[in-house]
């Protein structure tokens, strides 16, 4: 009996396409998931920058009547809308809100998300990721 070769001719092309693959999947992971992270360090500079200007807006009668730091719902609110309109945010809230040391309505909670598409891994059927963020300022005299 003749022993039988194998014919392994196109393993080395099976391999190689696999870890192609791989590869740029990996890559995609590090690209569209820095991308995400980028967006969402950017996005927190970006409410926290409206939690302050918000908080700015002092109601400067009752600080003087009453010597009592309370916000301009108002213009609180509407001022940290608008710095999120502006700089281009589509979701996005802003509310005048007690704050931890139990001053009332001397805080702005603001929030916003934004939606980050993928580039690489949408080849690979990843829809974009939502980054989300939140802060809150209080407003002081000082």
């Amino acid at each position: 009996m003749r022993a039988r070769t194998r014919d392994e001719r196109g393993t080395a092309t099976a391999f190689v396409v696999g870890f192609a693959i791989v590869l740029l999947a990996c890559a995609g992971l590090v690209i569209d998931g820095g991308t995400a992270l980028n967006e969402r360090m950017k996005l927190a500079d970006d409410v926290e920058q409206a939690a302050r200007a918000g908080a700015q807006q002092i109601n400067v009668v009752a600080l003087r009547d009453d010597n009592v730091i309370v916000l301009d719902r108002t213009k609180a609110e509407g001022t940290a809308r608008s710095y999120l309109a502006q700089i281009g945010y589509a979701s996005y809230d802003a509310q005048v809100v007690d704050c931890a040391d139990g001053a009332q309505d001397a805080c702005v909670r603001v929030a916003a998300q934004k939606q980050v598409p993928t580039t690489m891994l949408r080849l690979a059927g990843v829809p974009p990721f939502t980054v989300k963020g939140s802060a809150t300022a209080q407003a002081v005299t000082q």
